[in-house]
C-alpha cells in the first residue's frame, strides 16, 4: 500500500492557455502523449459515496471501472480510490471483458457501501507532466453521462482539472503554493453527480 498526495486545482477553460504558459516557464516536461480516459463509477442506492465525498468524511471510497477508449488492447481496470485519515491510495486490478459485463449488469458488493450499481460515466483527455518532484496531470474536455438503459443525460464541464500526484513523503508545498490559481477540493465524480442529478 502506497499513500500519496493529491492536490487539485479547478480552472476555467478560458484560463488554460495561461496555465500552460506557467507550465512552460517552470520547465515541466511532458511525459506521455495525451490520452482519453473513461471511467464508470458505481454508487449505492443511498448515494453514500457522493455524500461522504462532499462532506469530506474518512475513510471513504470511490469505485470505478476504467478504460482507455483509443487503445487497441481494450483493457479494463477495476479500481478503488480510498481516502483514509493516514492518506490516499488506490487498489487496481485488470478485468476480463466478461467481468466488465457482469459487474455492469449485477453491480458490486463492497464491505463499506454494500451493494453498488453503475451510476455515471466520466470521460476526459489527460495530459501528463513531470514537475520534477511530482507528477502533474491536466484534464480537459471533461464530460459526464448518466448510466441508464432507457435514456442517457450528458453534460460537459466548463472547467479544467489539474492535479498534483506525489508520494506522501514528497516535499511539494513550494510547488503547490506557486500555483497561479486558487486550489479547491473537488471530485470529477461529485461534479458529474451534481451536474446530472442536481444534488
Amino acid at each position: 500500500m502506497s499513500f500519496r498526495i493529491e492536490d487539485k486545482l479547478l480552472i476555467n477553460f478560458t484560463q488554460i492557455f495561461e496555465f500552460r504558459k506557467w507550465i512552460s516557464e517552470k520547465g515541466y516536461r511532458k511525459l506521455y502523449p495525451n490520452r482519453k480516459i473513461k471511467s464508470l463509477y458505481f454508487e449505492n442506492k443511498e448515494n453514500q459515496m457522493f455524500l461522504d465525498s462532499e462532506e469530506g468524511i474518512t475513510p471513504r471510497k470511490k469505485i470505478r471501472i476504467r478504460n482507455y477508449p483509443e487503445y487497441m488492447d481494450h483493457k479494463y481496470y477495476f479500481e478503488k480510490k480510498i481516502s483514509s485519515p493516514e492518506g490516499r491510495f488506490k487498489e487496481k486490478k485488470l478485468l476480463k471483458n466478461s467481468d466488465v459485463s457482469f459487474l455492469s449488469e449485477r453491480g458490486i458488493f463492497d464491505n463499506k457501501y454494500m451493494f453498488c450499481y453503475p451510476k455515471l460515466f466520466v470521460e476526459y483527455t489527460r495530459e501528463y507532466y513531470d514537475a520534477k518532484i511530482c507528477r502533474l496531470t491536466v484534464d480537459t474536455n471533461i464530460s459526464y453521462c448518466s448510466y441508464s438503459k432507457k435514456r442517457n443525460f450528458i453534460s460537459s464541464d466548463p472547467h479544467v482539472a489539474v492535479e498534483i500526484k506525489a508520494d506522501v513523503r514528497s516535499k511539494v508545498d513550494q510547488l503547490i503554493n506557486s500555483f497561479p490559481f486558487q486550489r479547491v477540493r473537488f471530485s470529477k465524480y461529485c461534479r458529474g453527480f451534481s451536474f446530472l442529478f442536481n444534488e
